[in-house]
């Protein structure tokens, strides 16, 4: 049997607390739109439920629909003022596959999550494909919300017009809000289930780093991508 040579890491603090409000407050007004959203598109409660007794589900949920959805955009508009205010690790130019070296990132996040190697890359930041998959999100949530906004005031003159020129009709607005939807559902299953399996397979510790805003990096200097370029 063959034994690994234990390896020290030391924490490093990468993610600041505006960028972990960002993200909680973005999981939370997304899970609760997710559930609001699929009982608006779909009540599965008939009125006959209600027929002695108004229960006025569909505007509960509704309010609070509308209510997520404005945390929703607050977040998206913080996450757009982190890229040119946030550290070095939060701002586009870290983690999108902008240059040679982000892109030779690219190609070994890939390797990795394949299982093409073992080994991980040590980066402080996003993984390339991480930051890239989370910019893409980041485009998908302003459509998000602008389709929303668009649905909430049809008939305010502005956002009629807007909608309109950017989205079409509201019946199309709504189609492509509610294929979002779907999206977003499929990212946060996917991003489960990467974060629990990245805790088991890499040192990282991105999932307690998600509360503390740390991540663990080898104390020596044996990274691949490192290795690799030289």
């Amino acid at each position: 049997m063959i034994r690994k040579e234990p390896r020290l890491y030391y924490r490093v603090f990468v993610w600041s607390g505006t960028l972990r409000l960002f993200h909680w407050t973005l999981a939370f007004s997304t899970f609760i739109l997710i559930l609001t959203g699929i009982y608006i598109h779909y009540p599965p409660i008939t009125t006959k439920w209600a027929e002695f007794k108004p229960q006025y589900i569909m505007a509960i949920l509704r309010y609070w629909h509308f209510v997520a959805g404005y945390f929703f955009i607050c977040a998206l508009m913080v996450r757009f003022y982190l890229f040119f205010a946030g550290n070095q690790y939060e701002r586009p130019a870290d983690f999108l596959p902008i240059n040679r070296r982000n892109l030779k990132s690219l190609m070994y996040n890939i390797k990795f999550y394949l299982y093409m190697t073992d080994e991980h890359e040590c980066r402080m930041g996003h993984t390339i494909l991480a930051g890239t998959i989370y910019f893409l999100l980041f485009i998908c949530g302003v459509v998000m919300g602008l389709t929303g906004l668009y649905l909430l005031y049809p008939e305010t003159p502005m956002v009629a017009k807007i909608g309109h020129e950017l989205f079409g009709t509201p019946q199309q607005a709504r189609l492509i809000h509610y294929l979002l939807n779907w999206f977003f559902i499929f990212f946060i299953l996917v991003h489960l289930y990467i974060a629990i399996w990245n805790d088991f397979k890499a040192p990282d510790a991105i999932i307690s780093g998600a509360f503390s805003g740390s991540k663990m990096m080898p104390a020596d200097t044996a990274c691949p991508l490192e290795d690799m370029e030289k």
